[in-house]
């Protein structure tokens, strides 16, 4: 069987098909090749048009056949990974009524710190594992509140990955890992969070029916299947976000497995066995892929807003003519540590691991006399290993065992660079494969239509490419520069904390 996956980022939409028969992907699409567009209409704000990922989706699948050779009646099955934490509002045609507020958008921060407080920190964090924080539940109050007449057009909301399966399938359909990731699932309760519902005054009804993250979820429509180029009814039997997404596509699905992913932002995600949150809620705890009430299994989420997208400002502001092969290159020119220049990449929203403050980024210690390109690019992915490996200290005391991380050779893990500073500094081994969030929702769907009888069949091909061990040579240069890069965070706290 030929098994579709969709990937949907905020950069771009990914699509890969993966032969069953040979136990890899035969044909892959992206769109667009470079970085897709980010509204900002005002500071702190992020939106997409999601009818720009209805497009995009299309093209990738065109391109993914394509190169695949492949035609309509070859697929077999259709799974769906896309970028968490978002908000569509959908009319009864499930039509958006406004631009998506994406994940890293920042203007309902305030909002889940009074409901965090009104609600109880207790209740929240025994029940739904997080602070409302910047999540799904607190961005619909917001349109609530500021946007009357929006909210009164609201049929159901629905997360990215629900808007684009529904305008395929023409059912509106989520997951509990969907509304977790939300903050809209009551761990307790098993079901909807009714205490967040409640206080926000939500009505229980524009939550969209749930149903499992493996299995039947709709299929193709006619006008699905046109825009895709497949059959008509073919099957979408999975769905989940983006992290989620990225371990099921590492093969990490029990407790104590990690893996990681640096695209637009960075995440470091460790399976749980049991409920384990951070009471400050610096990282987050989620259903997985694999949860159930009587299995439970939890994803423990560290994210960093910015790091592809700190790396892509490099590169655009160091010479429009340098891809990221030669920004790799160029950074490797500076020596460990960047001659003490220290890059903050906090410039993509408020930064959930700092308390969600948005202290944006900055670039500290800059001699005009010493610095320059080489250390700005070094100095970059130095400073996005570094946030990632604060963030770290966090997991470990959730009791995450960081000792093995996995990930796929992309993104940021294609600088050898960045992946031996993080390696080093953590001291952790970086086992890289070839795999993405297309080819894991690919598997998925497999798993949902009952194309392999076990999870542990869909990975039985994956093989580990390549180690990364600590380079115990650079690790003195590289723990004075993460001191330094640690003081100068701690002084833009200090003055967002004074404003």
């Amino acid at each position: 069987m030929i098994l579709l996956g969709i990937d949907l980022g905020s950069s771009s939409v990914k699509a890969s098909l993966l032969d069953t028969a040979v136990g890899g992907v035969i044909g892959s699409g992206q769109f667009p090749e470079t970085e897709m567009a980010i509204d900002a209409p005002r500071p702190g704000w992020a939106e997409q048009d999601p009818s720009a990922w209805e497009d995009a989706m299309a093209r990738a699948v065109a391109a993914a056949l394509a190169q695949a050779g492949r035609d309509a009646g070859d697929v077999g099955a259709v799974g769906i990974g896309y970028q968490m934490h978002g908000l569509v509002c959908l009319d009864a045609d499930h039509q958006a009524l406004r631009p998506s507020i994406i994940w890293c958008d920042s203007r309902a921060v305030e909002i889940g710190k009074s409901a965090f407080d009104a609600i109880g920190h207790d209740a929240c964090l025994s029940r739904m594992l997080n602070s409302p924080g910047n999540f799904t539940a607190s961005k619909l109050a917001w349109v609530k509140r500021n946007e009357p007449e929006v909210f009164s057009r609201i049929d159901k909301i629905g997360l990215p990955g629900d808007y684009l399966a529904a305008r395929l399938t023409g059912e509106l359909v989520t997951t509990a890992s969907g509304l977790s990731e939300g903050v809209l699932w009551d761990f307790r309760d098993d079901g909807p969070a009714e205490l967040m519902l409640d206080h926000f005054d939500i009505p229980g009804a524009m939550l969209p029916p749930v149903v499992p993250t493996f299995g039947p979820q709709g299929e193709l429509s006619d006008r699905g299947a046109a825009a895709l180029g497949l059959r008509p009814g073919t099957p979408v039997t999975y769905r989940a976000g983006d992290q989620p997404n990225n371990a099921l596509s590492l093969n990490v699905l029990q407790p104590g497995e990690v893996a990681a992913t640096a695209g637009t932002s960075g995440v470091v995600y460790g399976v749980s066995g049991g409920v384990a949150y951070d009471p400050r809620s610096r990282i987050n705890s989620f259903a997985h892929v694999n949860h159930t009430a009587d299995d439970p299994r939890l994803g423990l989420l560290l994210c960093v807003n910015g790091t592809g997208i700190a790396n892509a400002w490099a590169r655009r502001t160091l010479g429009g003519d340098l891809d990221y092969p030669a920004l790799n290159d160029l950074a490797e020119q500076a020596p460990p540590g960047s001659d003490g220049l220290c890059v903050l990449p906090f410039g993509n929203g408020a930064e959930r691991m700092l308390g969600n403050a948005d202290v944006g980024a900055h670039l500290a210690n800059a001699d005009f006399n010493r610095h320059g390109r080489a250390h700005v690019a070094r100095a970059t992915q130095e400073g996005i290993a570094f946030a990632l490996a604060h963030g770290m200290d966090v997991l470990r005391e959730t009791g995450v065992d960081l000792s093995v991380i996995r990930a796929g050779r992309a993104n940021l893990f294609l600088s050898p660079l960045f992946r031996r500073t993080l390696a080093t500094l953590t001291g952790a081994r970086i086992e890289l494969y070839d795999t993405d969030g297309a080819a894991g929702a690919a598997r998925g769907a497999g798993i949902g239509a009952g194309v392999y009888t076990e999870p542990a069949e869909a990975f039985a091909s994956l093989t580990c490419l390549e180690t990364i061990e600590p380079d115990t040579e650079d690790r003195p240069a590289l723990e004075d520069a993460f001191a330094r890069w640690t003081e100068a965070l701690d002084r833009q706290l200090t003055a967002y904390e004074s404003d």
